[in-house]
């Protein structure tokens, strides 16, 4: 919309014929494999979902738009199923920083280049996934660490305003953030599963607002990823926390140098 008199025959036009290049099928598809991943492991999907998306053949910002749109309907479910380990004292902190974050990043889409965030991206992702493990490489620092507000509220907005640059939510970073703020695997999962709802519907407002949503491809992604959500969260009810850390651990540093791939 960007300022301009709202039109809807062209708002039609971009909502409708455009993803006509990518079946339903496959928007379904893509949002099963994200939602899965969430439920899973308390991620918003958006790493995942994002460049499948893209390399379904729709355009990056409408990429972007589809994808935090969808995220609080697949971190609802996922948020449900986990209600019982959700951590309520640090939620709404996490919550605060991370919409925060989300906010701005979404504004500042595109203003720094693609393989600065990239490199950025990388080196948080491996501080956090390293910080899984804090208290096992180096128990007297991982004592050190104080899981307060403060550092709550700034940690989460960081790893917002850096994802939302890129068109994400945050998400893939929280559960292992909040694991080194101590919380246990289950309690960081389930926190972050229920705080992306709000800090994706943050940006997702943003995206509605300009324009960038393409609505039907987006329906049938929400309508998978609920379903890999769901199915995900039961997987890991029922996963040790071991292996939860081993698979997120893989899952970020993964994402991570898939991120680093495309920028090059």
């Amino acid at each position: 919309m960007n300022g301009k008199s709202f039109n809807f025959h062209l708002y039609f036009k971009s909502a409708i014929i455009k993803p006509q290049k990518m079946t339903l099928i496959t928007s379904a598809v893509i949002g099963f494999a994200a939602g899965f991943m969430s439920g899973m492991f308390g991620i918003g999907g958006g790493s995942i979902r994002t460049p499948l998306l893209y390399m379904a053949g729709v355009p990056l910002l409408n990429a972007f738009g589809i994808n935090l749109l969808v995220i609080p309907f697949s971190s609802l479910i996922g948020a449900i199923s986990h209600r019982k380990n959700i951590s309520w004292k640090w939620a709404p902190y996490v919550i605060i920083g991370g919409a925060s974050g989300s906010i701005i990043g979404a504004f500042l889409v595109g203003l720094i280049q693609t393989f600065v965030l990239a490199i950025i991206f990388v080196v948080i992702s491996l501080l956090t996934v390293s910080g899984i493990y804090l208290d096992r490489i180096a128990p007297k620092l991982a004592q050190k660490i104080n899981p307060n507000a403060k550092n709550m509220v700034g940690g989460t907005f960081i790893l917002n305003l850096l994802t939302g640059m890129r068109g994400g939510s945050g998400g893939s970073l929280f559960p292992s953030f909040l694991r080194t703020m101590r919380l246990d695997m289950r309690k960081a999962i389930a926190t972050s599963l229920f705080a992306t709802i709000f800090t994706a519907t943050a940006a997702a407002i943003i995206y509605w607002y300009r324009g960038d949503i393409l609505w039907l491809p987006a329906l049938a992604v929400i309508a998978g990823s609920i379903a890999g959500a769901r199915i995900g969260s039961l997987v890991s009810l029922k996963t040790k926390p071991f292996w939860l850390e081993i698979g997120l651990s893989v899952l970020v540093v993964m994402l991570a140098l898939i991120v680093l791939f495309k920028a090059l």
